[in-house]
């Protein structure tokens, strides 16, 4: 039952770089975007908060499909990057960190933008008063206030991403080797005869994967909420 073969170990170590790449990169564009709806006021910025959090209600399905409208090889954007770029994220792997992302970044904004809000104010004001610029003072003051929120918020978009499905096999299919992560393993390993043994061990991947991830999420919300009080 624990001898995972080698074409579920691709699956796995897959699904794990396509979940960090996605992770890392929608971290700047998390930060960001909490920080502008927890310290902005401007028109707009309700629908901006209802987009944010679209993947979240929208059927997966939904989602991977307008990705592909915008980025498939002819798509809005994707035919302008791959044409003058040479950027292709349709049926790659690059595709499916995309789609993770996308998918995953309501959870990564969500602890961020909390984060922000709690922070006093006045701490930046003070900051702001001794003569530091704005971008010194989200640096040194409200992005280490804001730190467990950070934190909490990436691991939580890992999580995410470690088990996206419908998005992305809507965007990039099923392809072993290249798009095929544990969601899409499982998938097609229950569609094939004496398939159940094999999806049974990525079933139990996924489950210690996600629970990791939550126990690390609490776990470095806790310390770096020590560290910023001197405990």
């Amino acid at each position: 039952m624990l001898d995972i073969s080698a074409a579920e170990w691709t699956a796995i170590l897959l699904s794990l770089r396509v979940a960090v790449i996605a992770t890392l990169v929608a971290t700047p564009f998390g930060i960001a975007l909490a920080w502008l709806l927890a310290r902005k006021d401007f028109w707009g910025k309700s629908m901006l908060d209802a987009l944010v959090h679209l993947p979240l209600v929208l059927p997966p399905v939904v989602t991977g499909y307008l990705l592909l409208l915008t980025f498939g090889r002819r798509g809005l954007v994707g035919a302008f990057l791959a044409d003058y770029l040479g950027i292709v994220f349709a049926f790659r792997w690059t595709g499916a960190a995309l789609a993770c992302g996308v998918m995953a970044f309501p959870l990564l904004v969500r602890p961020m933008r909390l984060s922000i809000e709690a922070i006093d104010r006045r701490l930046e004001q003070a900051a702001e008063t001794l003569g530091a610029a704005p971008w010194k003072v989200f640096f040194t003051v409200t992005l280490p206030l804001a730190l467990p929120g950070v934190l909490a918020g990436m691991v939580l978009g890992f999580a995410k991403a470690i088990g996206e499905f419908g998005a992305t096999i809507t965007f990039v299919s099923n392809i072993p080797g290249e798009t095929q992560t544990i969601s899409s393993a499982i998938y097609s390993l229950i569609q094939t005869p004496d398939g159940d043994a094999a999806a049974g061990r990525l079933v139990i991947v996924s489950i210690v994967l996600a629970i990791g991830a939550l126990i690390a999420a609490e776990w470095f919300a806790r310390r770096a909420t020590a560290r910023l009080h001197g405990n």
